[in-house]
């Protein structure tokens, strides 16, 4: 072997001496036979060995086989590595065995392929077809070793490989130069494809941020829900308590609510019955100051007679104290001052408004006349004045609408009739 120091081996590509194409041997090494058997790397012509070892081993492999052989790490660079195994691949010797039984290996089922084919036209037409395809290297090795592989197709098939060669160097360039631009366009789609991760892992975040709040709440809801659910079973058991200790609850409840829309009617009854009643009154009292007795002849005093003096107005109600009940807060002065006016002393409580409703009944025994306006004040404390007049006779004016005017009618109803 001289793996390590390797000879030159001769020219692949150049012309020869003779000046045929660069591909074809000098002489010819490939005798005439119609044997079965394929034939191994070191039967085949040197000039063989340069695209065979190139085309269908890596070197990582090459390098690999080489080491096997040697026992320890070649040293060669990678040119000499592969111009050390051409050489020894001209002989058997261990290393040319090695790369035997590694394409042997590597391209047995292409090898398998090859060997249906009886004769020579065949075998060259499968090698056009596979040469066009992705094959080319185990095609390559199937068709130098095959059995009817004679002089004349080992010499087109070399000149394809090398015309392969020089396409697939040229190829190789423009790939070259369209991995840089796909570099380049990788470096920049990469920039991009950060700034959106970036984007996306900042919006997830705050997607987590806002779905941990959304959970929290939702946490919290359902604790309020069920407190609250734990509020009505506790109401529901307490009423379930409370109906199984009063019999007829719900009829009872029916029955006080009909009670309520039945006093409610009946207040709305007697208002409306008040009304006419101060109407009728009202209109008594017109009569009886425009028209007089029938059993008296009306008569006409001297102009220059003196005759007697009507009683002031302060003086028609002889200071008794006018309760007034209800009534607008803004009016209150102008109902103090009506009263006043007539001779009474004004008192005032506002049905429940602000005062409290405990404080009326004390407030009507102080009082002998109540003006009560029931527009404005509770059904607590229209029964209560009302209940308060009948049970002790005291004279009680009940007014629908309260304003002055309202109070001024009440008053004129109140004063004492003269006999």
């Amino acid at each position: 072997m001289n793996l390590l120091s390797p000879r030159p081996l001769s020219p692949v590509a150049g012309p020869g001496p003779d000046g045929d194409a660069c591909c074809r041997p000098a002489t010819p090494l490939i005798p005439e036979r119609l044997g079965s058997r394929r034939r191994r790397i070191w039967e085949l012509g040197a000039h063989a060995h340069c695209p065979v070892i190139g085309v269908c081993l890596p070197l990582p492999v090459v390098r690999r086989l080489a080491d096997k052989v040697l026992g320890g790490q070649a040293l060669a660079t990678d040119y000499e590595l592969h111009c050390g195994v051409n050489s020894d691949c001209r002989q058997r010797n261990p290393m040319a065995e090695a790369v035997q039984k590694e394409l042997d290996r590597r391209y047995l089922l292409t090898v398998r392929q090859s060997l249906k084919l009886k004769t020579t036209e065949a075998l060259a037409g499968w090698w056009q077809q596979q040469r066009q395809g992705d094959s080319v290297p185990g095609a390559l090795w199937a068709t130098l070793t095959h059995s009817r592989c004679d002089a004349l197709l080992e010499e087109r098939v070399l000149q394809d490989i090398h015309l392969l060669q020089h396409q697939a160097g040229a190829a190789n360039r423009a790939d070259l130069a369209r991995l840089d631009s796909l570099l380049d366009e990788n470096r920049v789609l990469a920039n991009e494809l950060a700034r959106v991760q970036e984007r996306c892992t900042r919006q997830a975040r705050e997607q987590a941020q806002k779905l941990e709040r959304t959970q929290s709440e939702l946490v919290l809801a359902r604790a309020a829900l069920v407190g609250r659910d734990t509020l009505v079973a506790c109401l529901r058991e307490d009423l379930a308590a409370l109906e199984a200790s009063i019999p007829d609850l719900r009829g009872r409840q029916a029955l006080n609510e009909q009670l309520a829309r039945q006093l409610g009617r009946i207040q709305d009854l007697e208002r409306a019955l008040l009304r006419t009643q101060q109407t009728l009154e009202m209109e008594r009292l017109r009569q009886t100051q425009t028209e007089p007795p029938d059993d008296q002849t009306p008569s006409v005093e001297p102009q220059d007679a003196p005759g007697p003096q009507a009683p002031a107005t302060g003086e028609v109600l002889g200071e008794r104290a006018v309760l007034c009940v209800g009534g607008r807060p803004a009016s209150v002065p102008a109902y103090r001052r009506l009263i006043e006016e007539v001779g009474a002393r004004f008192m005032h409580h506002d049905g429940g408004e602000q005062d409290h409703i405990a404080r009326l009944d004390s407030t009507l025994a102080a009082a002998d006349l109540v003006i009560c306006q029931t527009g404005c004040i509770s059904h607590d404390a229209y029964w209560r004045v009302k209940d308060h007049c009948k049970r002790t006779g005291k004279r009680c004016v009940f007014v629908d609408k309260p304003s002055a005017a309202s109070l001024r009618r009440a008053l004129v109803i109140l004063k004492p009739v003269k006999g």
